[in-house]
């Protein structure tokens, strides 16, 4: 960020310009992310953008989040949005400047097994929804089944389970991501 008028330098304002990757912070993937021709962040269903959420606790996950540990989870029936909290959490807690290639992650099993479930929203505590090594077949699966996927979340003081979710993103026209204010209000 830089601070270009200045009140103390005479102006009669103080106006600030930022510059950054549109994967900044806690923001939205649209599918033009990964998939070619794919929709953009302007065009993103409010409706999915809004409304319940549940969070699910998988602090005790040591690997990726797989279709069988979605299973075993007790997802709520008609459930359409979830974030997942994960070990990954207690980086944002501690501070931890470092990036983890370990990361827990959605694997690309776990995410068919969201889209069959008609999930439209997905969310997780750390820079990506996907694996480290692998980014592109979760990312794939999801977006080319129109899931939402929202990345960086800080759900370290969050407990599970439901909530009423607001993720608003700043309407990037023609973008593949975009910084967003989101919070969840207790149910």
């Amino acid at each position: 960020m830089e601070r270009f008028l200045k009140m103390e330098d005479g102006e009669p304002a103080n106006v600030t310009k930022f510059s950054g990757c549109v994967h900044l912070g806690t923001h939205v993937d649209a599918p033009y992310h990964f998939i070619p021709n794919g929709a953009t962040v302007e065009s993103l269903p409010l409706d999915a953008l809004v409304g319940e959420a549940y969070v699910l606790d998988f602090t005790y996950l040591t690997g990726h989040i797989t279709a069988e540990a979605l299973k075993a989870a007790n997802i709520p029936k008609g459930a359409t949005r979830l974030l997942f909290k994960t070990r990954n959490s207690q980086w944002w807690t501690k501070g931890d400047p470092e990036f983890h290639r370990d990361f827990t992650a959605l694997t690309a099993d776990g995410a068919e097994y969201l889209v069959r479930r008609g999930i439209r929203l997905v969310g997780n505590d750390y820079l990506s929804i996907a694996p480290y090594d692998d980014p592109g077949p979760t990312h794939r699966i999801l977006l080319g089944a129109g899931v939402v996927v929202i990345e960086t979340l800080d759900l370290s003081a969050v407990p599970a389970g439901r909530y009423t979710l607001y993720c608003l993103p700043l309407k990037l026209v023609g973008s593949e991501g975009a910084p967003a204010r989101t919070i969840l209000i207790a149910e």
